[in-house]
């Protein structure tokens, strides 16, 4: 009996020990983001997650994590059997002291994690060193720092594209936006070779974009746009607002900033900018709305495309047409276009480069499914902004719309508001909605169901197969499916055509 316990206890054991590891390094051994992972229903998501399985990336930091926590477990069982086989303790007083140790474990595992944040804040210390030495020895590099809530990886690549018709250019790659594989790039791939070198710095708090901005020392900075995206790691909406301005404020005397005159909050700032930076002469406003420095007229939004043209102060313009998903590109573009403009690009020249653009993958990307439904993929990740583009790109269809998403995380207070909000965006536009996950499935609901939307036709679930049996009525050529942000990859199997 006491083997088959001894068994039993390591097996579970273990199985909580690579979940927690697994959740760490998912939240990237961010305190606030794990956090915010235990909000409202999270909890009841998470213990019911631990029935299921979950195996971390194995990098040197988790390896340590988990061999330090396993010994700690042998040692902690061993010396519990020791005590009951000394007769100090009962049969059952061991079984209860096996009971305990396992309703403290998460206690045990947040104070391994904790210790191990310390070489690893040492190690990384000394990464953004030597990327920081590395960097002032470039001193004609051209850098870009792109910022915002939404839209910085679609602003990088066309950015990137627009550039490198004239420049040498080097970006950050895909997800890659914090410090440390900031620091990396630099370190890895930048050469003499190139000119430009434009970076995506994304944020969980205040004085990381700074921290970042002291690195790289930026001459051009982009800020896309401000909403209430990782509000939970930030406290409020102001601390946002300014966490986001921080590479307004490293930019040099004569370096440029490029601010969305369409973001109410960028707006709401308008006049303290020179708050920010008072140095600064050269700033550059886009709009998709107003006439400013760079403005966009005759948007239409067609399927597999968007056109507009372009007009700058200076009087002069240029048609363009891209081959992307959705109007709010055309701000990202704008952006692209303020900074191509000032490094000696013409409107027209610009223009032609954008013709090159396609989709990136996972962002609005159009896929054929199952019996010809269309399927817009849009699961590189979400935000508010993003959900609400995405949607508006359904309302050029006219067959059934679709849309399945999980609830977004890490809005903090906004929540319920920012999910109520997308409700009613779906109920005005989709004929079926599912929402994979339960957080804030009531808000989501309640939003859809005031604008129009029956009750029946927007569910919560979370299989995968439950889902597809759900709308096997809707796949039809006509019909369009958007999946929103991470949905599971089981799903997306079922539904685009191999």
């Amino acid at each position: 009996m006491k083997t088959f316990i001894l068994i039993f206890w390591f097996l579970f054991y273990t199985k909580l020990l690579l979940f927690w590891t697994w959740l760490w390094q998912l939240k990237e051994y961010h305190w606030g983001r794990f956090r915010a992972h235990f909000e409202t229903q999270k909890l009841k998501k998470i213990i019911s997650s631990f029935w299921w399985l979950k195996f971390p990336q194995l990098t040197p930091k988790t390896i340590a994590i988990l061999f330090t926590n396993i010994l700690l477990g042998i040692f902690s069982v061993f010396f519990i059997f020791y005590l009951h086989c000394v007769s100090f303790i009962s049969l059952g007083e061991l079984y209860f002291s096996l009971f305990v140790l396992i309703i403290f474990l998460p206690v045990l595992f947040l104070l391994i994690f904790l210790l191990f944040q310390i070489p690893s804040f040492l190690w990384q210390k000394r990464i953004l060193e030597k990327a920081r030495k590395k960097r002032e020895r470039f001193k004609n590099l051209l850098l870009i720092g792109i910022t915002g809530s939404y839209g910085k990886t679609s602003t990088k690549e066309i950015l990137a594209t627009i550039l490198s018709k004239k420049f040498n250019v080097l970006k950050t790659k895909e997800h890659i936006n914090a410090e440390v594989g900031i620091a990396n790039t630099i370190l890895k791939e930048l050469t003499p070779d190139y000119e430009v070198f434009i970076a995506e710095i994304g944020a969980y708090n205040k004085g990381k974009i700074k921290q970042v901005c002291r690195i790289l020392q930026p001459k051009i900075g982009i800020l896309t746009g401000i909403n209430e995206q990782h509000m939970s790691t930030f406290g409020s909406q102001e601390n946002i607002i300014k966490a986001k301005y921080e590479l307004i404020e490293s930019l040099p005397e004569n370096g440029l900033a490029v601010l969305n005159d369409d973001d109410p909050k960028i707006k709401s700032e308008k006049l303290k900018v020179k708050n920010y930076n008072s140095k600064l002469k050269n700033i550059k406003y886009y709009s998709i709305v107003e006439k400013t420095d760079i403005w966009a007229e005759d948007i239409k939004r067609e399927k597999k495309r968007v056109s507009f043209k372009v007009f700058s102060k200076e009087g002069d313009s240029a048609d363009f047409r891209l081959d992307l998903l959705g109007g709010h590109n055309v701000s990202n573009i704008l952006a692209a276009v303020c900074v191509a403009k000032e490094l000696g690009m013409s409107l027209e020249e610009i223009s032609r480069v954008c013709e090159r653009i396609k989709p990136f993958e996972k962002t609005m990307q159009l896929k054929k499914g199952k019996s010809g439904v269309t399927i817009v993929d849009d699961t590189y990740s979400a935000n508010p902004a993003g959900v609400m583009a995405a949607l508006d790109y359904l309302d050029i269809y006219e067959g059934k719309k679709i849309i399945i998403m999980p609830c977004l995380i890490e809005l903090g207070k906004a929540s319920k508001e920012v999910h109520k909000r997308i409700g009613e965006r779906i109920g005005k536009i989709c004929d079926l909605a599912i929402i994979t996950t339960r957080d804030y499935f009531k808000a989501i609901q309640e939003g859809a169901i005031s604008k129009g939307m029956e009750e029946k036709k927007i569910f919560c679930l979370e299989n995968s197969k439950e889902i597809f049996e759900k709308i096997k009525p809707y796949l039809k050529l006509e019909n369009i499916i958007l999946l929103e942000s991470r949905v599971p990859n089981q799903l997306i199997s079922l539904l685009v055509k191999q």
